[in-house]
Order: structure tokens, then sequence, then C-alpha cells
């Protein structure tokens, strides 16, 4: 037995009060450190009822922030002594890292048995990081019918629909009655967990229509389901990108759609629980791409794997370093003759830099979302460029007047008023040109705007402000 003083209180337990978030999460929402602690020591004794009690009926989200905050070593042991009472489901939940240690550290056994009784949408994203062997080991465990459906899904490139699916769905008949098939759905066990429609098909397993289940329980039972279906219903193709089949649901606002593979037959449902999960995937990817960070770095990523994802980045940021210093040295003694200039020239350089990912920012997410295209980007372009002529001339008479006042010159304060609206309008425009110029290339903007965005805005802004001082005040 646990020692009191090791342990919460048991009404506190989430074992004694299934459901209840205070008595499992602090005010701020993570997992309580006590909590934990006692999971931990119910695992190092190897006390599989008191595990049960305390973690048996948790939500498969809670489970899994559970497993990241338990020891590396603790999360296997818990799977395996919890047994039947632990929902593999919750292996979704957790960092890509933490769940292939996971799968590592289990008996495939164990894992077979755990994914028979998942949804095979769920099955396959346990299943798709795992080597080839390990998936044949664990697949060649489970029962034919469900084998074929996972392999099947596998087969599909990843980020597809087919990945994505739901392989679970419930088909009839067009010439079934709403009575007949209420009656089927009654008597079959094994019905999907979720559904929000019912799919006509051929002899062929060929989609020819579908009907939503709120318009089939208020229909009379001889009505055929041919008559109520709509045979112009929104498929996905098994192979389309997920985030266009995100952006399907979000235009059409859709909560389910039917796959079809090349052959135009049922092989499964997409529902908006997967497409959330896929708005959020995109979105995050996107925000790591324009940090420079790789789309897979986890919180749980070693020190080594996380350097080596960022070095590429820094590495393509160190280059344009060196080219914006070159700019520089062209105009070494203008700074030797006048100081200032090295006192304000990173000025000009951040503001530009600043602006330009802004622009970049709201242009890539354009580009991603399909907002901008050959019809309406000339209109961006202009209204950008506007918007940093406008910005451009503000600041010019905030810096410029700083700068009179700063460095008793107010010639000084027009010259770095002068760069301030050639940097801020070029910010503007690159940050608008390079992603889509990269997107017709067929690169990433997300990933690679960034470093020539910088590039360009700290050589103009660079050149713009030493080139016009030279000038105004004929240093050489």
């Amino acid at each position: 037995m646990l020692d009191q003083k090791d342990t919460l209180d048991q009404k506190e337990l989430p074992g004694s009060e299934p459901g209840s978030a205070s008595a499992l999460r602090d005010a701020d929402g993570a997992i309580r450190e006590d909590f934990v602690a006692s999971i931990a020591k119910a695992v190092e004794e190897r006390h599989g009822a008191r595990l049960r009690e305390l973690a048996g009926d948790l939500h498969e989200s809670d489970t899994g922030d559970l497993l990241e905050a338990l020891d590396p070593q603790l999360r296997p042991r818990l799977i395996e002594l919890l047994g039947a009472d632990f929902d593999f489901s919750a292996l979704t939940e957790v960092d890509d890292t933490v769940r292939e240690e996971i799968l590592e550290g289990l008996p495939s056994g164990t894992v077979a048995e755990g994914v028979r009784d998942l949804d095979s949408d769920d099955a396959v994203y346990i299943l798709e990081d795992l080597p080839k062997d390990e998936q044949t080991e664990i697949l060649e465990q489970l029962p034919a019918s469900d084998r074929v459906a996972l392999e099947r899904s596998l087969l599909y490139p990843e980020g597809s629909a087919g990945r994505r699916m739901q392989t679970e769905f419930i088909a009839v008949p067009p010439q079934h009655t709403v009575g007949e098939t209420i009656d089927f759905m009654r008597e079959t066990p094994d019905l999907p967990q979720r559904f929000y429609e019912i799919y006509a098909v051929d002899p062929a397993q060929k989609f020819l229509g579908a009907v939503p289940l709120d318009r089939l329980l208020r229909t009379k039972r001889p009505v055929t389901i041919e008559s109520l279906m709509d045979p112009d219903r929104r498929i996905v193709r098994a192979t389309d990108d997920q985030e266009e089949v995100a952006r399907q649901f979000e235009r059409y606002d859709l909560v389910a759609a039917p796959v079809v593979d090349e052959g135009d037959r049922l092989v499964g449902v997409m529902t908006v629980d997967d497409i959330v999960d896929v708005i959020e995937e995109e979105a995050e990817e996107d925000i790591k791409a324009l940090g420079g960070v790789a789309k897979h770095e986890e919180l749980s990523d070693s020190v080594w794997t996380i350097a080596k994802g960022r070095f590429p980045w820094l590495l393509a940021n160190l280059m344009t370093a060196l080219l914006s210093a070159s700019v520089i040295q062209l105009f070494e003694g203008s700074i030797q003759k006048m100081v200032a200039l090295a006192v304000l020239m990173p000025i000009v350089a951040s503001m530009g830099g600043n602006a330009g990912t802004q622009t970049m920012t709201v242009a890539v997410r354009a580009l991603a979302t399909r907002d901008l295209g050959d019809n309406n980007s000339w209109r961006f372009a202009r209204r950008e460029f506007l918007v940093g002529v406008i910005n451009g001339l503000g600041f010019a008479a905030i810096m410029g007047t700083i700068a009179s006042f700063w460095f008793q010159t107010s010639d000084l304060g027009l010259v770095i008023g002068l760069a301030m609206i050639c940097v801020l309008i070029a910010a503007a425009l690159g940050g608008f040109v390079i992603p889509v110029i990269l997107g017709k290339l067929g690169v990433d903007p997300a990933v690679s705007s960034g470093p020539f965005v910088t590039t360009v805005t700290d050589i103009i802004g660079f050149f713009s402000f030493l080139g016009i001082a030279t000038l105004w005040f004929g240093l050489k």
C-alpha cells in the first residue's frame, strides 16, 4: 500500500471522483505534480490495482498528458500494468518522440492488442511512423479484416486523406428503405463510434450518394434511401492532401465527407474531429517554418536532434548576414568619418526587417489558404506598397526628428528619414514578391521566405542610408 504522506487524499483522486478536473489538473490546466508522483510510485511498486483506481477511467487526452509527465522508463510499464484498462488512443495525444519511445518499449503483441479496438484512423496514426518490419510484425497479429484495412491506409502517401480517413462507415444499397436501414444499424454490433451520414453504394462498392443522419431519422420507414440521398455530395479522394481536405471542410461547413479511391469506390470517411487535428498540425507547421524550426521538432526531442534541425536555417541566415555585411564594407570610409552613421544604421535595418516580416506573414498565410492568387495579387501588392509609403513617411518624420535632436544636425535627420521611406517601401514589396515567386517555383514560402526577405531589407536599408549619407555629406 502507498504511505499516506506519499499520496493524495483519497477524495481528491480521479479514481474516486471520475471526471473531476480539479482532482487531476492544477489552476493552470497542467497535470498535478502530486498526482504524477502517485502514479509513478504505483508503477515502481507494480501496484496494478492502484493504477487502475487512479488512471483507469481517465480521458485519452488526460492519459496522454500523464504519459508525457512521467519519466520515460515508466511509460511502457504503466501501459502494461493497466492492461485492458489502458486506452491506446491516448498515444495519439502525445508528441511523436514520446510515442515512438513508448512503442519501442512495448512488446508487439501488446501494441497489436491495443490498436485492435481503435478506430482505423487512430490505429494508422499510431503505426505509420514505425519501421516497416515492426509494422508488419504488429499487423500480422491482427484479424484479417482489420489488417487489410490498415495496410491499405498505410499504402497512401503521408499527409493524404487515405492516411487520415476512418475505414469504419455505414453503407447500404440505395433501394433499402429507411426502416431497413435503421433495423440494420440496431442489429449490427460493430458500428462506428461516431457517424453523421449513411452512404449508398452499388454492388461494386461505388459511391452513389449520402443521407445525413438527421434526415434519415425524420423520414418515415417506407421511404427509400435513393429518394433521400444527395448524389452530388462533395467527396474526397483518398490521395488528396489533408490540408486541401481541411480547406473543403472549412469552405463548405462539412462535418463528414466520403472518401473514394481511384475507381470511385467508397473506402472511408473523413470526420470533423480529424480535420480539427489536421488544421492544428498544419498551422503548427507553418508557425515553425516561419521561425526556422523543423516541422517535426517536439518539446520532448533530444538536444542533439533539436540542434541538428535548427542548424541549416541558422547557416542560411549566416550567409545572408555576410552578404549584408559586405554592403556595409563598401561604405567603411564614410562610417569612419561620421560615427553617427554606425549608431543609426541598425535602426534602419531593424525597421525594414520587421516591416518585411509583417508583409511576408500575411502573404504566406494568404497563399496557404488560397486567398491570394493571380486574380488579386496586383491589388494586394498595391495595398502593401501604399502601406509602406504611409508608414515610411510616418517613421521618417519620427526618426528624423529624433536624429536631429540627438546629433544636433537636421541634415542627418533628413538623411535617415529618406532612408526610412526607402526601406519600408522595399520591405512591403519584398515581403509580398518573394513568397509569391517562391510559391510559383514550387518552394514552400513559409520555409524559405524569411532569409530572403531579411537579406533584401538589410541590403536596401544599409545601402540607402549609407549611400544617401555619403552623397549628402560628401563622404568618401
